[in-house]
């Protein structure tokens, strides 16, 4: 048997030596190395020679349709690149001609639209403090005046890792964490980040989305700053003849608390669909930071006095720019995505 299979090495290498082109090398494989071919029959059989010849037979013919599958790979390496150059004899191919250009890529529209934010806000002496997209409940809710059973919860919907862990519903979180960092200085910064919650996907909503958190911690800070704050902001990103509205609201980790408006950009305040008809859009919720977030983030509301706002990154993106749909910024169209 291991003269066979010596035999049947040979006799298999001197016929790869012949193959000429692709067919007849695929030809050799089956006949050789396939599963009916005389090598697979000896694999198959190992088990029935006797005990004593089993090893050195099984060993061997392994090492056979090793060293094949080998000089097949280096034959068709071979081949193709005969037919390569055959192909360019005969094809007179010119490679000197210029190949295609590769496309150049370009920022998501959200990424955009962060980093116009980052500028204005940046001029205004703003830094950009990061947080974890996963927190606690402590953190997200607990330590923002919201604990356990507040009703202010019902507000988010959110996707619990865990009993104590979860997806942040809002980037409000990253407030106590800059303050415990940075106490006993006085704070000026964004936060930046994605927000995640169990909410029904529509033209308007998505289950996960940016958002621009403000805060600002200092001595004598007062409501007057923040709407200058947001007034500024309002002109820089949307235009210089943008009007700010202040109404009265609420917000757990804020007090008092307001929300802003825009003069509708789209139809100039005259009323349209999108601000339906009232002349104004909602451009963010804001307010003073609540002195029970004050303390918990490590300064004494008697000494300190600050800001809070936030708002989605999307939604600014889809009154500049005429967007009706907010699923377009996630759905990868790139007809959509290179308009920008």
């Amino acid at each position: 048997m291991l003269q066979k299979l010596h035999e049947l090495k040979e006799k298999a290498l001197q016929a790869l030596e012949m193959v000429s082109d692709s067919d007849e090398l695929d030809g050799w494989r089956v006949g050789h190395l396939g599963r009916k071919s005389e090598l697979n029959s000896i694999l198959r059989n190992v088990g029935q020679l006797i005990p004593e010849e089993r090893p050195a037979v099984g060993r061997l013919a392994n090492q056979v349709k090793l060293a094949l599958e080998v000089a097949y790979d280096d034959k068709a390496e071979a081949l193709k690149r005969q037919e390569l150059e055959r192909a360019l004899r005969e094809q007179r191919s010119d490679v000197t001609l210029p190949g295609r250009p590769v496309s150049v890529g370009r920022l998501h529209l959200s990424t955009q639209t962060l980093r116009e934010i980052y500028a204005i806000f940046g001029a205004m002496g703003f830094q950009v403090y990061e947080s974890p997209d996963v927190e606690t409940d402590e953190l997200n809710f607990g330590l923002l005046n919201m604990p356990p059973h507040h009703p202010a919860r019902d507000m988010w919907d959110t996707f619990w890792i865990s009993d104590e862990v979860l997806l942040r519903t809002h980037t409000s979180p990253g407030q106590i964490r800059v303050m415990r960092e940075r106490y006993p200085e006085p704070i000026r910064v964004i936060l930046p980040g994605k927000c995640y919650r169990y909410e029904q996907i529509t033209a308007r909503s998505e289950h996960q989305f940016y958002q621009v958190e403000g805060l600002a911690v200092g001595h004598a800070i007062t409501m007057t700053d923040l709407i200058g704050t947001l007034s500024e902001f309002a002109r820089r990103f949307y235009g210089p003849d943008r009007r700010i509205r202040i109404r009265g609201s609420y917000f757990p980790f804020t007090e008092p608390s307001i929300e802003a408006d825009m003069d509708c950009i789209l139809c100039g305040g005259e009323g349209c669909r999108v601000c339906r008809y009232s002349g104004w859009l909602e451009v963010c919720g804001a307010g003073m930071v609540h002195p029970v977030v004050l303390r918990n983030g490590g300064y004494d509301p008697d000494e300190w006095s600050g800001f809070a706002f936030g708002f989605g990154v999307e939604r600014p993106a889809m009154v500049k720019y005429s967007i009706d749909d907010i699923r377009l910024f996630y759905g990868n169209d790139l007809r959509f995505l290179r308009q920008f």
